[in-house]
């Protein structure tokens, strides 16, 4: 039965690698494949190992995997409804207007520092997803455009990567108490940067950023549109990143899972979309597009339940029993064992996942780790996970949520971006592991 779970998992797992050539939304093999899991460690009355790495029964230990994955999930349905209450409030709009140069360097500069912040207090999703709009307009040419995206998005990467909702996997880490706000800024906030400066120095010596951006022609009418703002912009732009900011305080305030701070936020949030008057004639019947019943109905409920289908599969490599050394233990501590023996370096392990996170997702990768280390909260191993499936994405364009929201938006392709991308997105990575490991030994060991 452990092979045919083994298998269960592999089947799935290609299944979500390949969404693209088999036209299936990844959503659905992370479902079945998460279900099947359980079912064969229940039809094959497997032992399973809680929490504590002591056998227990499988209720109890699916049960306590569950109110996990729901943390997770709850905390991202609230970060994506306040994301979106910004964006139909068009709060963006207070930031992306403000930029009027028309020099390919300066704008290269300007949107990865953007992208950088902005993934930061956001999400390296919704940061691109922003970016990617906002380029729309200010590159209209669709070749030269290609370019800032792919750059965006290696910035935006590299700044979700310290902060604890900057991106899905340092969230897990975060609620799995194996970071703190504090401690992942400090070890990884300068290799971060190095992250991002890298391909940055270079790109800047390409032809593709040489001379000025081909200006579009625009009717006076499609400049105004274009540059439009709501009565409301500011205010929910400032209030939507406040109540964002305000989590992890929360948080560190109370010792309150970060789930509770994100339903705070979110009630206080949508009580100001609430009273606010987003234009001068506004009336009742205009209230709907402003209101967050809209902004629920426009959040990727199927990137929610991808997680779910994911990490409950993941779960449950974690939780089914092997023997290993004499003793009972999660099949993925095992493999963490194996791994350990074989390459005793840990940092290699770690770098060598960054790799692997640009092949697949990273978010079952983290999940494993999870299940794999029992490292205590803020070990350097845990941050140079962060750091390492945060960013080793970039080196690929279907290798992280960031990447394929830009490939989606703008249909970029998967060799022209292996070509011309790929390079700079490595060079960053090993720039800002090399810097990790040097601060580590240097300051912090």
């Amino acid at each position: 039965m452990l092979i045919g779970i083994i298998l269960c998992f592999i089947l799935g797992y290609m299944a979500i690698v390949f969404e693209h050539p088999l036209k299936l939304d990844k959503t659905v093999p992370a479902l079945i494949m998460g279900a099947i899991i359980w079912a064969l460690i229940s039809l094959g009355h497997m032992p399973v190992v809680g929490s504590d790495h002591a056998v227990g029964e499988i209720d109890s230990v699916l049960l306590h995997h569950i109110g996990k994955v729901a943390e997770i999930l709850f905390f991202l349905i609230g970060a994506m409804t306040i994301v979106e209450l910004i964006d139909m409030h068009k709060g963006f709009a207070v930031i992306t207007n403000r930029i009027k140069t028309t020099s390919k360097i300066r704008m290269l500069w300007l949107i990865c520092i953007l992208a950088f912040f902005l993934s930061a207090t956001l999400d390296n999703l919704a940061s691109t997803i922003v970016l990617v709009s906002l380029l729309r307009r200010l590159v209209p040419d669709r070749t030269e455009r290609l370019w800032f995206v792919s750059l965006a998005v290696i910035a935006a990467n590299a700044g979700g990567a310290w902060s604890p909702i900057g991106d899905v996997t340092t969230t897990m880490l975060w609620i799995g108490k194996k970071v703190s706000t504090l401690g992942l800024i400090t070890k990884l906030v300068i290799p971060s940067v190095v992250c991002m400066l890298i391909p940055l120095f270079f790109a800047s010596r390409m032809k593709a950023f040489k001379g000025n951006i081909t200006a579009a022609h625009q009717t006076d009418e499609e400049d105004a549109e274009a540059s439009e703002r709501l009565l409301s912009s500011k205010t929910m732009l400032f209030v939507g990143i406040g109540a964002l900011v305000f989590v992890p305080i929360f948080k560190s305030v109370t010792h309150l899972p970060p789930y509770v701070g994100m339903m705070l936020s979110l009630g206080i949030v949508w009580l100001v979309s609430e009273y606010i008057h987003p234009e001068e004639d506004f009336t009742e019947e205009k209230r709907h597009h402003y209101s967050a019943h809209n902004a629920l109905s426009r959040i990727e409920l199927s990137s929610i339940l991808f997680f779910l289908g994911i990490l409950v599969a993941v779960a449950g490599l974690e939780s089914v029993a092997v023997m290993h050394d004499g003793h009972q233990m999660g099949l993925l501590m095992s493999l963490a064992e194996t791994l350990k023996s074989a390459i005793p370096n840990q940092d290699i392990v770690i770098i060598v996942l960054g790799f692997l996170s640009a092949i697949v997702d990273n978010v079952p990768l983290v999940a494993a780790s999870l299940g794999m280390y029992t490292e205590p909260m803020d070990d350097s191993l845990w941050h140079f996970i962060a750091y390492s499936a945060g960013t080793g994405g970039s080196m690929l364009i279907i290798g992280s949520a960031a990447g394929v929201a830009a490939m989606g938006m703008e249909k970029i392709d998967f060799i022209w971006y292996l070509k011309n991308i790929a390079w700079l997105a490595m060079a960053g990575f090993l720039g800002g592991c090399l810097t990790f490991i040097v601060l580590e030994n240097l300051l912090f060991s």
